[in-house]
């Protein structure tokens, strides 16, 4: 199945039925979480309020609790007597459990843990898996780590690496990949530079925490005039030639021309 949601995802908590209209209204999808955004004692009212939102089902995303969690059953029981068909696994790590969803689903593996990003070329490959995602602060945690990012803002090797790796696995099994949270809120500028760097390298989409997150990151998934001009004439003299060929000054093979085409299919 394929993901055509984002480039902004906004997480909302499932106990906060007053924003969930909002949420939908400010970002491209909204991720109606159910879990680490919901206390254990708020997860049944959770369940209770999603199930009754009247949200438009194609641009939401359920996030569930881990499989190896009592919330997950009852979450997957809600899941099946609502319209809501695209969910979110939290903690993902076997692709085996991926088996309880029925083709109806589009599944978005969240790999944030060691063993989710280390299975994650075979979450990938499951069918019913549309997209992967990466979390830095549960996989630091799952190592015994204490922090993803250096003082600076950069993120250490191993949340590096995670990112990486699932952005990899995803595009060779044809998913698309979803960028992680930027959770320094006022940080615009942070942002900004992660989020197009995500773009550029080839995330589909990033999740944010924040609707006011959600224009910056709708700015760098955008090629700008003078970039989408170059993609579309560069695909248009394309027509007329055959292999490799000169255009402006740069000799332009195929990878080229689908970089091309991907700034465009973005804009």
């Amino acid at each position: 199945m394929e993901f055509a949601l984002g480039p902004a995802l906004l997480f909302c908590p499932g106990d906060r039925p007053e924003r969930f209209g909002k949420a939908v209204e400010r970002a491209d999808a909204v991720i109606l979480d159910l879990e680490d955004a919901v206390a254990p004692n708020s997860k049944t009212d959770a369940r209770v309020h999603v199930a009754a939102s009247d949200l438009d089902p194609t641009r939401v995303i359920v996030r569930v609790n881990a499989p190896d969690t009592s919330d997950f059953s009852a979450d997957l029981e809600m899941l099946e007597h609502s319209p809501f068909r695209t969910v979110m696994v939290a903690k993902a790590e076997d692709a085996g459990v991926l088996d309880v969803f029925d083709p109806s689903f589009s599944v978005i593996a969240l790999c944030e843990t060691a063993r989710g990003v280390s299975a994650a070329g075979a979450l990938a490959a499951h069918d019913r898996v549309s997209a992967l995602m990466w979390g830095a602060e549960d996989l630091i945690a799952s190592l015994g780590g204490t922090s993803s990012r250096h003082a600076d803002g950069r993120y250490r090797d191993a949340a590096r690496y995670a990112r990486a790796r699932v952005l990899m696995e995803a595009g060779a099994h044809g998913k698309a990949a979803i960028d992680a949270v930027y959770i320094s809120i006022e940080d615009v500028e942070g942002l900004a530079a992660e989020v197009e760097d995500a773009a550029a390298s080839g995330f589909r989409a990033s999740a944010c925490i924040h609707p006011g997150q959600v224009p910056t990151i709708r700015a760098a998934y955008a090629p700008d005039a003078g970039t989408l001009t170059w993609a579309q004439d560069v695909l248009k003299a394309a027509e007329g030639e055959r292999g490799v060929f000169r255009f402006q000054g740069r000799m332009i093979d195929e990878p080229l021309l689908r970089h091309a085409r991907s700034l465009v299919a973005r804009a």
